[in-house]
């Protein structure tokens, strides 16, 4: 593994991280934390420090450090959390994301400057809350300014020699990097520099497992040294520095006014992230090199596998020793290991075939009277199973596109003045991995419809009687095999006068359109349309809810609308759960076999000649007591040999984004699962087909884009309102 593969764990540990502290102040603006919700934000910063000194990000490191800093004083009680500091902490929250982008390419180092203000005021403006008496020799402060960091070894071993005593009472730390050190970009050289930023002074390097250089093993640390800081320095400040070193490690911490050189490293597995401090140490000898080193009482270890981003659970100091072997076991079943994408889609593509390939074989002994056969049944059952789990291998929860959702709407309330509560539902729903990064687009601009036009300024709000803080609530549910996606507001709603008054003076519908209240609400995904009075950064060009359409649209999916004046409104985005891999119904149409999304299907009917009326060249059928288009798939898609009356073909009764409508097919064959190829890849994109598909007789099947085919129908001028005009 190369440094830029181990860069790439460091920025998807940082992503982790990312979402861990997103969702602890998500906790904190509740009101909903603890004292484990601040640490948590703290871990997390500091993880992304850590890592950053080891890559060279000198920016993202610099300012983790002033950001840790102030949530140190936070989680030791020096400030309290206040609605104002919160606010700089998120504020700062933000820019440590623009950071963590410029430090992976995306985007230009951003301006930190009044953050960084922001942050030291915070701290500065904080009462420190009075230590009890028993906790004393433990209080934190702030250390003085870090000494600069050595260049090499040399460099800090010779702090030996010509430096200040040490301290009659003090911190010591004595550290032996294990195994695996090295592993993921670790380096031991880096704690050392940041325990001497807290003040701390090498007292004594340990070269005794020094080999001879003929027996040197580079990969494998040797050495070990034993540290020494001032007693003000908080023991977790010391702690944090090994959150996220990778490999074994025995780190023993004192306090003491001697020499910690009797002390011996334990093992990682004699000792857990506990340790009792021996805070009452002897009295000081005359000479502290004749006299020994206390016992410790115990020794901390940083774990060989410490998680990056999750906080460890709290250990009871009277557990029983028999306990040590079931955490283990449940830590073993948590246990992740990351794939290349390549490699899944890969797997992903072979299961397809073989979802193919057992078609074909189905379909071959059903040709010879064997569709029976009891092995062909376990098959079928066994490779279902197969594509599902795969599938399931893909998946990942909206919830990484859903903690985007509150920097947005912290940067619509700072534009709009508005001022707007974000909940949150289903944050762990699971969805294919390729959806979840195609969704993030279409979501952020309805997240900012939703407050720049639906939630209304406080004071209107208040004139109402409405609360001041509106709220946009952002939920995600399985509903009938796919995901359904919903943004809700309790704004103003639609104003349907409006926008149709504005679809007129914009050129989309003429002045005596007669429109239902859907359609009306539908006119908001038009090209070019807005309602916004004046263009700025929100809204006003009449792009975002046209892309949004377009792009839920090309995942398969659909948007639908429900508004109500004065109450607000709702978007729901109805998406597969995969794009590999749909539910079908197998049709006939001439000579050519297609399929239908299961999920736009509601029925399907065989109509009498009486039960269809013709108005002009179009035909309408009363479905459930409203009168619902016949759209002759054959004749959109010009196949020959398609038959051209209602009554002698198959109705199958669809929802799209365009309405209610019913396509009219030659036969139903079949009812499955079908796996998808994409049309672009291997051919071009052809409108009206959302892709393909190999049948188990190994003919190819097209796939119908049911809202193209329904909304390119309707705009041709043969819906029922022009019809009937």
């Amino acid at each position: 593994m190369d440094l830029d593969e181990i860069q790439q764990i460091f920025f998807q540990e940082c992503e982790e991280a990312l979402l861990a502290i997103e969702s602890s102040f998500g906790l904190c603006r509740s009101g909903d934390y603890d004292r484990e919700t601040i640490n948590t934000i703290f871990r997390g910063v500091h993880s992304i420090k850590g890592g950053a000194g080891a890559f060279g990000h000198d920016a993202l490191q610099g300012f983790t450090h002033h950001y840790e800093t102030l949530l140190d004083k936070l989680r030791n009680d020096e400030v309290a959390l206040t609605p104002a500091l919160l606010d700089t902490l998120l504020a700062a929250f933000d820019v440590l994301t623009d950071h963590i982008a410029a430090a992976r390419g995306d985007g230009a180092v951003p301006a930190d400057a009044h953050v960084l203000v922001m942050l030291a005021k915070a701290g500065e403006g904080g009462a420190a809350v009075e230590a009890p008496a028993a906790e004393a020799s433990a209080a934190t402060v702030e250390p003085t300014a870090p000494a600069e960091a050595p260049d090499d070894f040399d460099d800090i071993f010779g702090m030996l020699d010509g430096g200040d005593a040490a301290p009659t009472r003090c911190w010591w730390v004595k550290y032996r990097p294990g195994a695996g050190a090295f592993d993921h970009g670790g380096e031991p050289l880096l704690l050392l520099r940041e325990l001497q930023r807290l003040g701390g002074t090498v007292a004594e390097g340990d070269l005794d497992a020094l080999p001879l250089l003929d027996a040197l093993d580079p990969t494998q640390p040797c050495l070990a040294w034993t540290i020494t800081l001032p007693e003000t320095v908080a023991e977790d400040e010391i702690r944090g520095i090994f959150d996220f070193i990778g490999g074994s490690c025995a780190v023993d911490l004192i306090v003491a006014q001697a020499p910690a050189a009797a002390i011996e490293p334990i093992s990682t597995a004699e000792a857990d992230w506990a340790p009792v401090i021996d805070t009452q140490p002897p009295e000081a000898p005359s000479s502290v090199a004749a006299v020994a080193a206390p016992e410790p009482p115990a020794l901390a270890v940083v774990p060989a596998a410490a998680a990056v981003v999750a906080a460890p659970e709290p250990i009871e100091a009277s557990a029983p020793a028999g306990d040590g072997p079931a955490r283990g076991a449940a830590a073993a079943a948590n246990q992740t290991i990351r794939v290349d994408l390549d490699k899944l889609d890969r797997l992903v593509n072979l299961v397809g075939e073989l979802v193919i390939t057992q078609a074909m074989l189905a379909q071959r002994l059903s040709v010879h009277g064997m569709s029976n056969v009891t092995e062909l049944t376990d098959l079928d059952h066994l490779t279902r199973e197969l594509q599902d789990s795969a599938m399931s291998i893909r998946a990942q929860p909206v919830k990484t596109v859903f903690s985007r959702v509150p920097r947005i709407i912290r940067e619509l309330e700072a534009h709009t003045g508005k001022r707007v509560r974000l909940e949150m539902e289903g944050e762990m729903t699971e969805i294919d991995k390729t959806v979840v990064e195609r969704i993030g687009e279409p979501l952020t601009h309805l997240i900012r419809n939703a407050v720049d036009h639906g939630i209304e300024t406080p004071a209107e709000r208040e004139a109402v009687g409405k609360p001041a803080e509106g709220v946009v609530c952002l939920s995600a549910e399985h509903r009938s095999g796919r995901i359904v996606i919903s943004i809700t507001d309790d704004g103003r709603g639609i104003n349907r006068e409006r926008v149709r008054s504005k679809a007129i003076e914009r050129g989309i519908i003429p002045a005596d359109a007669v429109l239902t209240t859907e359609e009306i609400d539908n006119l908001i995904f038009a090209p070019g349309f807005s309602t916004a009075e004046q263009v700025s950064n929100i809204s006003g060009r009449g792009v975002g809810m046209d892309v949004v359409r377009k792009n839920v649209q090309a995942l398969g999916g659909r948007i639908g609308i429900v508004s109500t004046p004065g109450q607000g409104s709702t978007f729901s985005l109805s998406l597969p759960l995969t794009l590999a891999v749909l539910d079908g119904m197998i049709v006939r149409v001439g000579d050519e076999t297609f399929v239908v999304p299961l999920a736009h299907i509601v029925e399907s009917l065989r109509p009498a000649e009486t039960e269809v009326r013709q108005i002009g060249t179009a035909s309408l059928i009363n479905v459930r007591g409203s009168y619902v288009p016949i759209q002759n798939v054959g004749r959109q898609l010009g196949v020959n040999g398609s038959g051209h009356k209602p009554s002698e073909a198959v109705l199958i009764v669809v929802e799209s984004d365009a309405g209610q409508a019913v396509l009219m097919v030659d036969a139903i064959q079949d009812q499955r699962q079908v796996v998808v190829k994409s049309l672009e890849a291997n051919y071009c994109a052809v409108p009206g087909l959302a892709g393909a598909t190999i049948l188990g007789d190994g003919r190819v099947a097209l796939i119908l884009d049911v809202d193209t085919l329904v909304s390119r129908w309707r705009q041709e001028g043969r819906a029922p309102e022009a019809l009937a005009a």
